[in-house]
């Protein structure tokens, strides 16, 4: 049987696991033995199952696949110990990893797509195009061989990487459903899911009442200045999407956080603070002012007023914050070590 046709044992539930494995003739307790050797453990191989028989190891080689993925890059900040992983998938693609220390642990940035197709203007990880959807086994596969690497156990998520998390909707809930149910079982609470604004998604996102932090990247408060540089905004206009953010809240009891990347005379005015405080007036949110990366591609350049900007908000009685640079020497924003990796190969695809 190829490896294409195999069964991505990662990717499958506890219960789906159990179900494949007592179609086997197998008895349900050795699903969850070999659950907890993928999930706790974290083995790389089944060979490495040392209380399975030998025989039911084999049979497992033969009907399912253990993925793996491969550090093509690896970069570590001489500032803050930030580091950035360029991972390669089976299929020869590669996605990007970021592992952030603060001090409330260690916060993993991971991909859900590679590439991305919502064209944000201000992205890089756009330019590089989109090629696919990641499976649940390649978004967890990014905690686990980051912790095994590092040495460093992985406190919190933010699905904030390359991709867009709500285009890839049923593969990211299972792996947050995954991430879960594993043996040290994460809550869901210490995730934080960044979407530029599908609102469709949003809505069933909050009848699930998963408990995770719903960042929304906004950059912009009116249907013009957004539409320029976010594409999404024609399909979702803004008065939608704020919509769909107040019944998130109201579903779900969790404050939304907006995201704000800051651009040169193109949203950091005070116009554009008015604009974002008559925006949000009444909302129990979070804003999040993000110093734009500087892209080769683009002409937009980083704020020389984030903190002004930051005034006037709070002023306003908005919760309003700078994002912490991390990894500056490395260049840890996401999509350039994918984009320049790609370039050097000739694999970037439209």
């Amino acid at each position: 049987m190829e490896n294409n046709e195999k069964i991505d044992i990662l990717s499958l539930s506890r219960d789906e696991l159990t179900a494949e494995l007592t179609a086997l003739g197998e008895k349900a307790f050795r699903a969850k033995q070999i659950y907890d050797w993928l999930h706790v453990k974290k083995v790389k191989d089944f060979s490495q199952m040392s209380n399975i028989s030998a025989q039911l190891r084999d049979t497992l080689e033969k009907k399912f696949c253990l993925k793996s993925l491969i550090i093509k890059k690896k970069l570590v900040s001489d500032i803050d110990n930030t580091v950035k992983y360029l991972y390669g998938l089976p299929d020869g693609e590669s996605v990007e990893t970021v592992l952030m220390e603060y001090k409330h642990g260690n916060s993993l940035c991971i991909s859900t797509q590679v590439g991305c197709r919502m064209g944000c203007r201000f992205c890089a990880s756009t330019i590089a195009g989109f090629v696919r959807h990641l499976l649940p086994s390649e978004m967890l596969l990014q905690i686990y061989e980051t912790e095994r690497d590092s040495g460093r156990h992985v406190d919190s998520i933010v699905l904030m990487g390359i991709g867009e998390p709500l285009d890839n909707f049923d593969n990211v809930m299972k792996f947050l459903s995954l991430l879960n149910d594993e043996g040290d079982g994460m809550s869901l609470r210490h995730i934080s899911l960044s979407t530029c604004g599908i609102v469709d998604r949003i809505y069933e996102l909050a009848e699930m009442k998963t408990g995770l932090t719903l960042s929304i990247s906004l950059h912009a408060a009116t249907d013009e200045k957004r539409s320029s540089i976010m594409p999404i905004n024609k399909k979702y206009n803004l008065q939608q999407l704020m919509t769909a953010c107040r019944d998130y809240f109201k579903k779900t009891g969790r404050r939304i956080s907006f995201e704000y990347s800051l651009i040169e005379g193109v949203n950091d005015t005070e116009q554009s603070a008015e604009e974002l405080i008559r925006l949000l007036k009444g909302m129990l949110c979070h804003v999040n002012l993000i110093p734009i990366n500087e892209i080769r591609e683009r002409d937009f350049k980083k704020s020389r007023y984030v903190e002004r900007f930051q005034k006037r908000l709070t002023d306003a009685g908005i919760n309003a914050t700078v994002r912490r640079t991390l990894g500056a020497d490395i260049n840890a924003a996401c999509g350039q070590l994918r984009r320049d990796d790609g370039a050097a190969h000739g694999a970037v695809k439209e």
